[in-house]
């Protein structure tokens, strides 16, 4: 029986022996050369029972950056990190001098400019003007209440006002600087927002995802402890230079977290989540892989009734650990894996089961 029995080394010597002969057919002496033996493997499902690992910073869902809409000097900053706001508090004022002396102007300018209109309305009604110059006046009037309006609502933001009840996160100036309309001042957490993780993924990974997928999330902050968490947007435009997407998966509400926490996250990845079964990636074994060139490689693929292995084109997806990712083929099809870079395109081929040589041992 042993001598009957093929072990799984004496397969891989016969395996080794018969890809240096090349191809079947005749050697100068008429003898018939063994035809090259090669393993073949069926196309695996696309993330079955995967998860996606990520890591990223907590953050509020809503936070937001405080600014100035005018210039000025800070002449008061009366909070700092961590500390807890109502809306509606001022944070923060600006020199209001030179808002004063503008309001002050426009107020003159406008009380002018109704007078010289009310004037002018008579003399044209009396004849003394023409209707025109008239009309130009209270065309002037109207533009002096604009300026006016205009520096009422610059006066009103001197000073930043928190919108909303939270924390501040960050303060980016401090008392006596000079700041420019936009610049940032304060950073606001609103906190009756939920904690999120935000993380980016690759355009391979975003089609794995869907919204509601559960995700297990752990901290440092919170040692022996896993949340569950849910992904609650996946956002539709990829980054300029990174070309990732993110997404947010939100927290349930956990004493002891806060914005800035650094979590990690297994994300359960679905098959469901593609357009559909046929632009899905197929899974191989990375070695499948002859060649590949940005978004396109070849592999060897088993044709079964004719026993020959056929050079194929597919998409390439990239590598996921150990398997490549590839579009292109029947979910059927077999491809060739050990010994397909000493075979050629069109060969015919011996198989042996993966299967097998898992029993001979």
């Amino acid at each position: 029986m042993q001598n009957n029995r093929l072990t799984a080394t004496g397969l891989w010597v016969i395996l080794g022996l018969t890809l240096l002969s090349g191809c079947g057919g005749k050697d100068k002496a008429g003898v018939e050369t063994p035809l090259p033996t090669v393993e073949i493997v069926a196309l695996m499902a696309p993330n079955s029972g995967q998860t996606l690992s990520v890591t990223g910073a907590l953050r509020r869902q809503r936070e937001m950056v405080l600014s100035f809409r005018i210039p000025g000097v800070i002449t008061g900053l009366s909070v700092d990190e961590g500390d807890s706001v109502k809306a509606g508090q001022v944070l923060a004022r600006l020199d209001p001098a030179a808002v004063e002396s503008r309001l002050r102007q426009t107020t003159a300018d406008l009380d002018r400019a109704r007078k010289d209109e009310a004037r002018y309305v008579k003399l044209a009604d009396a004849g003394i003007v023409s209707r025109q110059r008239a009309e130009a006046q209270s065309a002037a009037a109207t533009s002096a209440q604009a300026a006016y309006d205009a520096a009422a609502f610059d006066r009103r933001w001197a000073n930043l006002i928190a919108p909303s009840k939270g924390v501040i996160l960050t303060r980016n100036a401090q008392a006596g600087e000079v700041v420019q309309p936009g610049q940032a001042v304060l950073s606001l957490a609103d906190e009756a927002s939920p904690l999120v993780l935000r993380v980016p993924l690759s355009d391979r990974d975003i089609g794995k995802i869907r919204l509601g997928a559960s995700a297990a999330i752990t901290l440092d902050a919170l040692p022996n402890q896993t949340l569950t968490g849910s992904v609650s947007r996946i956002g539709q435009r990829a980054g300029a230079q990174s070309g990732a997407i993110d997404i947010e998966i939100t927290l349930p509400p956990t004493a002891g977290l806060r914005s800035g926490l650094i979590a990690s996250a297994k994300i359960e990845a679905t098959s469901s989540a593609s357009a559909s079964a046929a632009n899905a990636y197929l899974r191989v074994p990375a070695e499948a892989i002859m060649e590949a060139d940005g978004k396109t490689a070849l592999v060897l693929r088993f044709d079964p009734k004719d026993g020959v292995a056929k050079q194929t084109k597919v998409t390439f997806g990239g590598f996921d650990g150990d398997d490549a990712l590839i579009q292109g083929l029947a979910p059927d099809a077999k491809v060739i894996t050990a010994g397909a870079g000493l075979v050629a395109d069109g060969q015919k081929v011996r198989v042996i089961d993966r299967a097998s040589i898992g029993q001979a041992k």
